[in-house]
C-alpha cells in the first residue's frame, strides 16, 4: 500500500469513527486506528473519546490509543476512568481496557490511578495492575517496600508538576 492509499485509508476510518450511525461500524473504525499506529490519529481519537457515548466504541478508542502508545492519550484515559470509578458498579472490561492502554503508553502518570488496584478483590484487575506496574516502573516493588512505612501507593508514585 503506498502512501496515497495509507491517507486515504486513514481519513476513512476517522470519517467512520466521527461520522458513522452505526455503533459496530465506529468501534471496528477506531480498532483499526490503533492498528495503523499513526500519531496523526491521537488528538482525533481524544476528541472523539471525549463526545462518545456508546461503552463498546469507548473500550474500541480506549484500545487503539493504547496500541498507539502515545503519552498524549494518558490524561484523557486517565478521565475515563475517574470517571468509570464514580459509577455503584464499574464496568469492568471498559476498566481492563484502561489497564491494559495504560500499561502500553507506559506514562508513569499513571501509577497512582493504576496503583488502586493493587488492593482489588478482583483477581484479574489486581493481576493486571501488577502487569502494568511492572511494565512502566520494574523495581516498584522495592520502592513500595521502601517507602511503605509512611506513604500510600499513591503518594509514592505521584508525579510532581
Amino acid at each position: 500500500m503506498n502512501w496515497h492509499e495509507q491517507n486515504a485509508n486513514f481519513n476513512a476510518l476517522i470519517r467512520q469513527v466521527f461520522h458513522e450511525n452505526n455503533k459496530e461500524k465506529r468501534a471496528e473504525a477506531a480498532r483499526q486506528l490503533g492498528f495503523l499506529r499513526d500519531g496523526r490519529a491521537v488528538n482525533l481519537l481524544c476528541r472523539a473519546l471525549k463526545s462518545e457515548k456508546d461503552s463498546i466504541v469507548t473500550n474500541r478508542i480506549i484500545e487503539a490509543m493504547g496500541r498507539i502508545g502515545d503519552g498524549r492519550c494518558t490524561l484523557i484515559i486517565l478521565e475515563k476512568l475517574k470517571e468509570e470509578l464514580k459509577n455503584v458498579d464499574p464496568d469492568k472490561m471498559k476498566l481492563v481496557y484502561i489497564i491494559e492502554s495504560l500499561m502500553r503508553i507506559g506514562d508513569k502518570r499513571a501509577l497512582p490511578y493504576i496503583g488502586y488496584f493493587l488492593n482489588s478483590e478482583d483477581d484479574e484487575l489486581r493481576t493486571l495492575s501488577e502487569r502494568a506496574f511492572d511494565v512502566i516502573e520494574p523495581n516498584w516493588r522495592e520502592i513500595v517496600k521502601k517507602e511503605r512505612r509512611e506513604k500510600s501507593i499513591q503518594d509514592i508514585f505521584r508525579i510532581s508538576l
